[in-house]
């Protein structure tokens, strides 16, 4: 009877998975062969407007940080209308998200220039008019992970035909990237080898607001503020890159918070900051509190990077501008292998790493006790001169000047 179950049980769960998937490419074959490209094409009707510019959020509801930089410099000057369109992808229900798509379309059509920074199949499948300059200030530093069509044939990513038929990455006029070494990347993730010209080492804007010694220190008081016990404890950022896919993404929890605070509370302070699209965040223990405090929802990722004295990651990019500070990093990669299978890296993961990869909480507690004589601020010197040579406080200028 158990085994009856069993089979029965696995026939159910595989018939749901196809019937899932299959009104997935309904969805998918109606919005993106269909409806989206009719709808762009009627609002093409009307003709460019030379002043107009369209900021696409394609998961959150509002402005973004990569974004807020370039759009205030834009209103600065004073010579353009702007509007900012927001999809909702990660926020929004599938009709909403279709209603967001279909005002964006409208807008888009009558656009000179479309700034957006992250995947969209609104983007890649419009026939996009020769007028509109689409801007990819794709959202991350450097080249870690595989994305894009470098993805292809891992876990994580579809198959190339899959990936052709229903694009992600397509009709951007202009890339900016953090750094000449990562053109090669992106022009494979971006399926753009034959144009790499159009990939350009402006640097990351949102990476200006770490030469603004005025946005350092109210970062340092807003901290102080939060954590009373950083003014004379040195903090120690976690943040870790969500594990599994995106619509059900977790935050590890390998880390013995027990460990940590026996070993280092007397010196340091913990703060959490988990990635975004993780919904259900791990809790801190309450006896734990005054050590390991989650500042995800209260500070925003680069307010404590400017703070953090050691920063500990796994595969997430935001080490590449944590570089910038040229202080201590380690990697709490404990599932490296299995994550390499799922998603894949662009370099060697122990080759580039400017720090020392650790598969456990004592050998993270060993490394962070013995600074001092472990840490080789000259490699992390070289990552950065190697990943972020042009995040050097202008990029934001250097963006606009290609306009």
């Amino acid at each position: 009877m158990k085994l009856v179950k069993k089979v029965v049980h696995g026939i159910s769960w595989r018939v749901a998975v196809f019937f899932r998937r299959l009104l997935a490419r309904c969805y998918n074959t109606a919005t993106q062969k269909i409806l989206y490209p009719l709808s762009y094409r009627k609002y093409s009707r009307e003709a460019v407007q030379k002043d107009k510019i369209v900021f696409l959020e394609i998961r959150m509801m509002e402005l973004t940080d990569n974004f807020q930089r370039i759009y205030d410099a834009l209103q600065r000057e004073g010579k353009y209308r702007f509007t900012v369109c927001c999809i909702g992808s990660e926020l929004a229900s599938r009709g909403q998200q279709c209603k967001n798509s279909l005002a964006a379309l409208k807008e888009i059509a009558t656009a000179r220039y479309v700034f957006i920074n992250d995947s969209s199949s609104l983007i890649s499948c419009i026939p996009l008019r020769p007028e509109t300059k689409v801007i990819q200030t794709w959202h991350a530093c450097g080249a870690f992970k595989r994305f894009g069509f470098s993805t292809a044939q891992k876990q994580f990513g579809g198959s190339y035909k899959q990936l052709m038929r229903f694009p992600l990455h397509k009709n951007f006029s202009l890339v900016t990237v953090s750094s000449p070494e990562v053109i090669w990347a992106y022009a494979e993730a971006f399926h753009m080898e034959d144009r790499k010209e159009d990939i350009v080492a402006t640097g990351i804007s949102r990476t200006d607001v770490f030469y603004d010694q005025a946005a350092i220190a109210a970062a340092y008081e807003k901290i102080h503020r939060l954590v009373p016990a950083s003014r004379d404890k040195k903090v120690i950022l976690y943040a870790p890159t969500y594990r599994g896919r995106v619509a059900k993404a977790y935050s590890p929890e390998e880390m013995d918070l027990e460990q940590m605070h026996e070993a280092l509370g007397e010196e340091y302070v913990l703060v959490f900051k988990h990635h975004p699209f993780v919904k259900n965040r791990p809790v801190v223990p309450e006896s734990l509190k005054d050590f390991a405090i989650d500042l995800t929802a209260d500070m925003t990722i680069e307010e404590l990077l400017m703070v953090s004295d050691v920063c500990i990651s796994d595969y997430s990019s935001l080490v590449f501008e944590y570089s910038l500070f040229e202080r201590p990093m380690l990697f709490f990669a404990y599932d490296l292998e299995e994550y390499y299978d799922w998603r894949g890296f662009y370099y060697d993961y122990a080759e580039m790493t400017p720090g020392p990869t650790c598969k456990t909480t004592e050998e993270m507690i060993d490394y962070i006790k013995n600074l001092d004589t472990r840490f080789d601020r000259q490699k992390v010197v070289d990552f950065k001169n190697k990943f972020m040579s042009a995040c050097d406080g202008h990029a934001t200028e250097r963006i606009l000047e290609l306009l």
